[in-house]
């Protein structure tokens, strides 16, 4: 039987902060206790006090594979995820050929069971042409059924009525939105672009893509979800009006969910000047009233979880001009310790952080035996090594393929130590553990 011992560990679960020591035995958490002696573990990891948290289950990243390998792969990107203590996360479907049928999806799951050191889930997709499809999946074997109803990479748009409606009535699984509101991101982008010609600015970004046209979209889905009775899930906010549309529930008694991105609690319109196309993402970063109304949501039940929405791109391609650069940004290595920065300033305790990040990601997309520190359960788990002067971020190799983060001029408080996925270890005093190979997720619905 092999086992793993973390001792003296300050473990954060549940609400609560304690001292524990946690055993894991065959990939699941076999004992929690004050002590834990005479286990004969082949590995023992001495935590001194670092905190223990359940790995963070990333309900949205972009990880490129297949079609994107110069920007990413379930190779790449999964070791980027472990060394910012993400265990599990959940790919995207706007990859090349894109998730919109069975044998896509399929292969996904091949590709990522052979290369992934997290554990893998998958979104499938919609298109104008696949409803059929969609309405027959397997609850169980996707994480959610997602639909751009706001053009965004990957030219996946579906902003017809009737199809959306259908969608709605139909689908037979937690569907997850993509909200903005087209029209109104191009009459904004003609009107900035008679202003300055091919020249436009990164700081126009969340000009053209802005509060209105995220609300109208997320209205318009949110009405569409009640009237359907779908189990909505809306994803990454970005604006302090969207926020008056989602209910201050626990998770367990609403059917219309959000998510925010950690790049949006972290940056506002003020970086575009530092950063430039680096940050450009849809939804775009907004002003630091929206994103100070989105930490301030966190602290209740209106925001339900967080993700990084990792979208890597090439630093070539981040360099050309407006129109040319794409929109996304890689996020997962710096993922934990990004989040940690909200913790350490005093604006976010670090049992709510655990709940958005785990608990509640794991309740909501119904993953089972996952997402919370308890015995029985899968050894998916973090130490957070406090930094009292500060790491710099330029003192670690990037290992997301892409090779570049917006986050190179920061010093970050704490610091992912270990990532231990479903009982091995994955990242250890700096480096990925290669051998250890990642398990699909389960949606028990």
């Amino acid at each position: 039987m092999s086992r793993l011992l973390i001792r003296n560990a300050r473990l954060v679960n549940e609400g609560q902060i304690r001292d524990a020591d946690v055993l894991a035995a065959n990939g699941r958490i076999e004992k929690i206790a004050d002590s834990i002696t005479g286990c004969n573990a082949a590995v023992a990891i001495d935590a001194q006090g670092q905190w223990l948290l359940p790995g963070m289950i990333d309900d949205q990243v972009h990880f490129r594979d297949p079609g994107a390998p110069d920007k990413g792969s379930f190779y790449s990107e999964s070791r980027a995820a472990v060394a910012g203590g993400i265990t599990s996360f959940m790919d995207m479907p706007n990859t090349s050929p894109a998730t919109l049928n069975l044998a896509a999806l399929a292969d996904k799951k091949r590709r990522a069971g052979l290369h992934s050191v997290a554990n893998y889930g998958f979104h499938f997709g919609v298109s104008h042409d696949n409803l059929d499809t969609v309405a027959a999946l397997d609850p169980r074997e996707v994480a959610g059924v997602k639909v751009f109803m706001g053009a965004s990479t990957g030219n996946m748009l579906v902003d017809d009525p009737r199809i959306l409606e259908r969608l709605f009535a139909e689908v037979p699984t937690l569907l997850l939105a993509h909200c903005e509101h087209s029209p109104s991101i191009q009459a904004n982008e003609q009107r900035l672009r008679a202003r300055f010609g091919d020249g436009i600015p990164a700081v126009a970004h969340p000009l053209i893509r802005d509060a209105e046209a995220c609300y109208r979209s997320s209205s318009y889905a949110v009405e569409l979800a009640r009237r359907y009775g779908t189990r909505l899930h809306v994803l990454h906010l970005t604006s302090a009006r969207e926020l008056g549309l989602f209910e201050d529930k626990p998770l367990t008694e609403k059917r219309i969910t959000a998510e925010v991105c950690l790049h949006h609690l972290l940056f506002d319109d003020r970086d575009y000047h530092r950063l430039g196309h680096q940050i450009k993402c849809n939804p775009a970063i907004k002003t630091r009233a929206d994103r100070d109304a989105l930490r301030q949501a966190l602290l209740s039940d209106r925001l339900d979880v967080i993700g990084s929405d990792h979208a890597p791109h090439t630093w070539a391609q981040k360099q050309l001009g407006y129109r040319e650069a794409p929109a996304g940004l890689p996020l997962v290595q710096h993922a934990l310790p990004a989040l940690m920065e909200l913790v350490a300033d005093g604006l976010l305790p670090l049992t709510t952080l655990v709940a958005k990040t785990s608990h509640r990601v794991a309740d909501l997309f119904a993953i089972p035996d996952r997402g919370y520190v308890r015995e029985g359960y899968w050894a998916d788990l973090v130490l957070i090594k406090p930094e009292p002067q500060g790491k710099p971020v330029s003192e670690e190799p990037i290992l997301a393929r892409c090779g570049w983060t917006p986050f190179a001029e920061r010093r970050f408080r704490h610091s992912v130590s270990t990532t231990l996925v479903s009982g091995h270890l994955a990242w250890h005093n700096g480096q990925v553990v290669d051998s250890c190979q990642g398990l699909p997720l389960y949606f028990q619905r």
